[in-house]
């Protein structure tokens, strides 16, 4: 048969089916990090406390012995991913060489009993629950819902949240593990913004992660947490915090800065000029000179970003289109609703994969 065009090579068209191949199967990388997860993997190898091998983690693990070989192959896709490291130790029984398992960076991050794993947060998102709303994309694209998720379910993920109390404390507790980790990094690497600050407004803060970690990093701040009735229902406070709940589309306590982690991609840019007026009703009435909005969210299309930077937060845009009606914004798009919902300037740290803004009115 000849090629097409009679121009690309033999070679040329394989690589290009292997590549098709590939972008067919990742869902095989993050299923494989799910059950790496469950089967307690990353556990097992931190509780040892050095590289385990293969032998050692299917005794460890309590795996049929019959299915050792399958534990060979899921962890050697997750040593390729970079979720493990393999590395050689010496074996007194054998007195030979043998591959053994050690954590990475990431791997880390996985360790379920750890202050700042995050094992709760691909657990949650790789469910069949979220997972299920991309079979309905193309469906969406031709019909009138506002999501592929509300094509699947007949609401959206927050109406969800109200009726399904197993999925909302599945949900709260992945973005719970993620505001562990950022507020850890955020009271390093940004005091700055939140200096001088006497009251502060965690909007749509969940369990009050974030919120807990600034105010014990800064003493003379004290925080509430704003969301939901359904979210706050029974968390208690304490003296420097306090749980409020409500609709941000209504009305937001009044402090000197409002704080809105991950918040403003899951709406629409009118839904979010609506967010951003209301927050700047909140701070109006602050007689702190620093009175301000503070949004930690991500930005696309930086300029001099790593390619797997570029791809995780196009990842993340995808998944604001499937689930929600928002997405992940260009710096152009951010400052478009600053300047619409009425603010007049904006500072940016560089947070990792997400960046902090400070916008002023």
């Amino acid at each position: 048969m000849a090629f097409p065009n009679g121009v690309e090579s033999a070679q040329e068209l394989l690589n290009a089916q292997a590549h098709v191949w590939n972008q067919t199967f990742n869902y095989i990388n993050s299923m494989s990090l799910k059950c790496a997860i469950q089967l307690g993997i990353p556990d097992a190898i931190h509780k040892q406390g050095n590289p385990m091998t293969l032998s050692q983690l299917v005794d460890a693990l309590s795996i049929n012995k019959a299915k050792s070989n399958g534990l060979f192959r899921l962890i050697r896709i997750l040593v390729h991913s970079k979720i493990f490291d393999k590395v050689k130790i010496w074996s007194e029984d054998k007195q030979e060489e043998e591959d053994a398992y050690c954590l990475t960076r990431a791997s880390r991050l996985l360790v379920r009993d750890e202050p700042l794993s995050v094992a709760a947060y691909p657990v949650a998102l790789i469910d069949p629950f979220f997972v299920d709303a991309f079979h309905h994309m193309s469906e969406w694209f031709v019909d009138d819902h506002p999501s592929p998720f509300y094509s699947k379910y007949g609401k959206d993920v927050w109406e969800y949240a109200e009726i399904d109390q197993n999925y909302n404390q599945m949900i709260n507790k992945a973005m719970e593990t993620d505001a562990r980790l950022v507020s850890r990094i955020l009271v390093q690497e940004c005091k700055h913004v939140f200096e001088g600050l006497e009251t502060m407004v965690d909007v749509a803060g969940g369990t009050g992660m974030v919120a807990r970690g600034v105010a014990a990093a800064f003493p003379g701040l004290k925080c509430v947490v704003f969301d939901l009735p359904h979210v706050v229902a029974g968390l208690e406070g304490s003296e420097k915090l306090s749980f409020v709940g409500g609709d941000m589309f209504d009305s937001i306590p009044h402090a000197d800065a409002v704080f809105l982690k991950w918040i403003l991609h899951d709406w629409t840019d009118e839904e979010c000029i609506a967010i951003l007026k209301k927050c700047k009703e909140a701070i109006a009435s602050s007689n702190n000179n620093g009175r301000k909005v503070i949004i930690a969210d991500m930005i696309v299309g930086e300029d001099r970003e790593e390619d797997e930077a570029t791809e995780t937060k196009l990842l993340f845009d995808v998944q604001m289109l499937a689930l929600v009606t928002g997405k992940e914004r260009s710096m152009k798009e951010w400052s478009n609703i600053f300047y619409a919902s009425g603010f007049t300037k904006y500072n940016i740290t560089p947070l990792g994969l997400r960046s902090v803004i400070e916008v002023y009115p």
